[in-house]
This record gives structure tokens, C-alpha cells and sequence, in this order.
């Protein structure tokens, strides 16, 4: 449906580099990264915003990289909804359809039929000044999807959003994804937001791509120190993999010696997300071939989740529910027990 090939775009300060891609149709796309990673640029370059430098850009089969944008049948949100002040919701929506010339009888059905399902029917004759934030996010939506496009362009359309509506406004972009299954690429920081969202997930930064994969391979299995620290991988070790007297395979950092699973030999990179360590008040009979006893150095409260620094050393951050830590009565400066299996332990 959309492939990239080779794309460059330069604008002087800053430049994508290389990028290939490839979305297939009706996939709900995520580009993943830190702010000034060029996301926006993307985004923008795929619309036909921007020069190309070199590459290509194919939409359904058809190089559209020298395409007007206005031709590229591409709609795009942005994070500051960009509504015409002046005009009420529903004229909002039908901008682009006005602008087409469509006849009237196909404007009342359009509006009808959008504001229904997205759940505004009762906003059309209200200014976007009168709206909440979520109130313009959909109304924005709304005008995006009216012009039928074959893409849709979202460019952090959550952040401006505060965390309730961030959460209802995200549950609505997946039921209206998997009803219209309108091809979508959408930019975003948040590590939480592209799991939720994603079929899959292209990590972006210093204008290239680092990694393409599925939430799951992105999750637990980073290509690179620069994926693992933003997918908030948290525990992440330089050493060395080597066999060990048992048969099995070891990972050597900091005085430790890790279980792992993998056919690397050599120095390397391992990892193991916080929410796969348990933490004990004394040793765990199990299967899991990593334990280890500890100090708590550091206690960081999250609410309903708590991170806890353990130094072995080296340090590892684990990650305990509050229920959890108030019945072991857990406090800086006290010994625990880590648990965590060997194929917990990812290997880069």
C-alpha cells in the first residue's frame, strides 16, 4: 500500500536519511520516536509537504513521490487539531468537501453520518473555541475522514489530550480503525500509546530508522541500546556472553554472571524489562536460573507501581505493584531477593 524507498529529505538544519518502509493496506502504522527525531518531517514528506531530496515514495503501487498533495487522496491531523476558528464543527468537517464542490444532499449525509459516529451529532452548531480538547480532536478526525481518504495522517493527535481523554480518545482511534479500515500512520513519543495502537511499530531517531518490528518484537526485543532505552527497557548491561561449566550460555557484567538463552558468544549488550524481575523478602523455588540478593537503593512511586533500584551489583530496576510492597514492607537499605528467567534476559 505505501512504500518508501531509499527517502531522503533535506532541510538544511535537518535531514531523513535512507528510509525505507512498507505499510500494508489498512494497517495501523506507528513511527515511534523522541521529539526532533523527524517524525513530523515523515509524516509531512509522505503528504507531499516537503521536496524530496532522493527516493521514493509509492502509494498503492504508484510512485507519488513528485505528486501534488492535493492528488494523493492523504489526510492528515495534527496534534493542535488546526480548526478554522471562525467556522462551527460541522462547517469544520465539510471544509475539504466545499472546497470539492460536492452537492449538498452528499454534505448533510457526510456530516450526518461522521458526527453519529463519532459521537458529536450534538457539537456541529458549536464553535471549536466552546469544545474540549478530545471535543476537537474528533471534530478534527471527523474533517479528516470526510474527503474519504486512502490514508490517513496522524501526527501526535493524543498529546495535547489529558489522561482520561488521552484514554478515550485512543480506545475510539482503534474501534474507527478496525470499522473503516483506513490505511494509518500515526507519529507518536509515547511508548504506551504505540503498543495500544500499533499492528506495527517503525522506531525513529536522529532522522533514521532504527527498528521495524511487531510491539512484542520491539518490546522484549530491542536491536539496539537506543531502541531498549525508549521502550523504557530500563535494565540494560554491557558485558560479555560466554559458555558456561554447565553447558548453559552466561552473561558477564559487573562482577554477575547472568543466565541467558541465545547462540552470541562475544561482548554484547543484554536487557531485562523491570515487570520481569520479582522481587522477594527470601529465595523463590522455581524454575528461573537467575537469583540474586540485593540492597535496595532507590524507591521511585508511581502510584499504583513502584520502581526499586536493586544494587547486586550492577543495579537493576524492578518493578512491584504498591499492594506488593506494602505487605513485604519494603524500604531503601533493605536486602531482597531478584528472580527472573534466563529467556527474560534479551541479548543485542
Amino acid at each position: 500500500m505505501i512504500g518508501l524507498k531509499d527517502l531522503c529529505v533535506d532541510l538544511g538544519a535537518f535531514q531523513l536519511q535512507d528510509i525505507n518502509l512498507k505499510i500494508d493496506e489498512g494497517e495501523y502504522f506507528i513511527v515511534l520516536g523522541p521529539t526532533g527525531a523527524g517524525k513530523t518531517v515523515l509524516l509531512e514528506s509522505i503528504a507531499g509537504l516537503y521536496p524530496v531530496k532522493s527516493g521514493q515514495i509509492w502509494l498503492r503501487g504508484k510512485d507519488v513521490t513528485r505528486l501534488e498533495p492535493e492528488k494523493r487522496k492523504i489526510s492528515i491531523v495534527y496534534q493542535d487539531h488546526a480548526l478554522f476558528p471562525h467556522l462551527s464543527a460541522g462547517e469544520n468537517i465539510l471544509f475539504g468537501l466545499k472546497l470539492q464542490r460536492r452537492p449538498k444532499p452528499e454534505l448533510d449525509e457526510t456530516l450526518d453520518w461522521l458526527a453519529r459516529f463519532l459521537g458529536i451529532a450534538h457539537l456541529t452548531d458549536r464553535r471549536p473555541d466552546t469544545l474540549s480538547g478530545g471535543e476537537r480532536q474528533k471534530v478534527a478526525l471527523a474533517r479528516a475522514l470526510s474527503t474519504k481518504p486512502e490514508v490517513l495522517l496522524l501526527d501526535e493527535p493524543l498529546s495535547a489530550l489529558d489522561p482520561e481523554t488521552r484514554e478515550g480518545v485512543q480506545k475510539e482511534l482503534r474501534q474507527l480503525h478496525d470499522r473503516l479500515r483506513v490505511t494509518t500512520i500515526h507519529v507518536t513519543h509515547d511508548f504506551e500509546e504505540a503498543v495500544a495502537l500499533g499492528d506495527h511499530i517503525a522506531v525513529l531517531g536522529e532522522g533514521c530508522i532504527k527498528q521495524v518490528g511487531t510491539p512484542e518484537q520491539i518490546f522484549h526485543q530491542p536491536n539496539s541500546e537506543f531502541v531498549a532505552r525508549f521502550a523504557m527497557t530500563r535494565n540494560i548491561f554491557t558485558g560479555e556472553v560466554v559458555g558456561g561449566d554447565d553447558g548453559g550460555v552466561i552473561f558477564q557484567t559487573g562482577g554477575t554472571e547472568v543466565a541467558v538463552v541465545t547462540d552470541l558468544r562475544g561482548k554484547f549488550h543484554a536487557s531485562v524489562r523491570p515487570e520481569d524481575i520479582l522481587v522477594s523478602l527470601e529465595p523463590l523455588r522455581s524454575s528461573a536460573r537467575n537469583s540474586f540478593c540485593g540492597t535496595i537503593t532507590h524507591i521511585a512511586d508511581r502510584g499504583s507501581t513502584l520502581y526499586l533500584t536493586v544494587n547486586i551489583p550492577p543495579d537493576f530496576i524492578c518493578l512491584v505493584t504498591r499492594r506488593s510492597f506494602e505487605e513485604m514492607g519494603l524500604s531503601q537499605g533493605q536486602k531482597v531477593y531478584i528472580t527472573f528467567k534466563a529467556s527474560a534476559v534479551h541479548v543485542f
